[in-house]
């Protein structure tokens, strides 16, 4: 079926300004336009339309949406199958959120109790959700499924002061690990306590502490842009490969 820019931005709910700007970034044509200037959509611009807007209820950029749609290899299946366990995703993580904000009213309330442990719990399972959806197939890949199920449970039994002194070591650490990028000394108090502050952060969760493995992982720090991310953003620079390197050469 056909449609004038009137009646295909009425079908998709959005405004003609908005189809005629599309346009004219070549990020969606007409169909063809007629002899009296009138442009006509058909039911291929009525997908890539469709595809535009999941893009764009995700938060992606014009030039991003642009730049996925004019590749070869893109796949809509697979992509939208991709965005749909990520949405997913997001929604337990909210609702487990939510539960938890109801027993914290309940228990303000004092319609319920709660021990120390089970104010930490929502965000202890956050973690390893987080952990599981943008490391876990690497981790098993590496360090096997038995090894990586203990750690979750050694991460599900953490007290709530196991938590924070967990959460203060990371934040110790990456102070150090700031002096170190200044003086680029690895030879110093700060790039030992970088190490010897990571290691303990590990113990939380490793069940035994291999040099070798910790090497290992430090590498896979700086391979995985996933992993360098989480660290970079900490202190907004690139400081993975000098993480690895201080991790290298300490874990003996």
């Amino acid at each position: 079926m056909d449609y004038t820019i009137k009646q295909f931005a009425t079908l998709a709910e959005i405004s003609t300004r908005t189809l005629r700007y599309y346009d004219e970034i070549d990020l969606l044509h007409p169909n063809y336009v007629t002899g009296a200037g009138y442009r006509i959509y058909g039911e291929n611009e009525v997908d890539r339309l469709q595809h535009i807007l999941f893009f764009r209820a995700l938060d992606f950029p014009l030039e991003t949406i642009k730049t996925i749609l004019a590749n070869p290899d893109y796949d809509s299946l697979t992509f939208l199958e991709k965005q749909k366990e990520t949405l997913l995703t997001k929604q337990r993580k909210t609702q487990a959120l939510i539960a938890a904000i109801d027993k914290t009213i309940a228990m303000k309330k004092g319609e319920i109790t709660m021990n120390d442990q089970e104010k930490f719990e929502v965000f202890k399972q956050r973690m390893i959700t987080e952990n599981e959806q943008n490391f876990g197939k690497e981790i098993r890949e590496k360090y096997g499924e038995a090894s990586v199920t203990q750690t979750n449970k050694r991460w599900q039994k953490q007290t709530a002061s196991e938590f924070q002194k967990m959460n203060e070591l990371e934040a110790e650490m990456v102070a150090n690990l700031e002096i170190v990028s200044q003086t680029n000394n690895l030879d110093s108090e700060e790039a030992l306590a970088v190490y010897e502050k990571h290691k303990k952060w590990l113990l939380f969760s490793w069940q035994t502490y291999s040099a070798e493995a910790h090497s290992s992982l430090a590498e896979m720090y700086v391979a995985d842009s996933r992993f360098s991310d989480y660290y970079d953003q900490k202190l907004g620079k690139k400081i993975t490969p000098l993480l690895r390197d201080i991790i290298v050469l300490y874990a003996k």
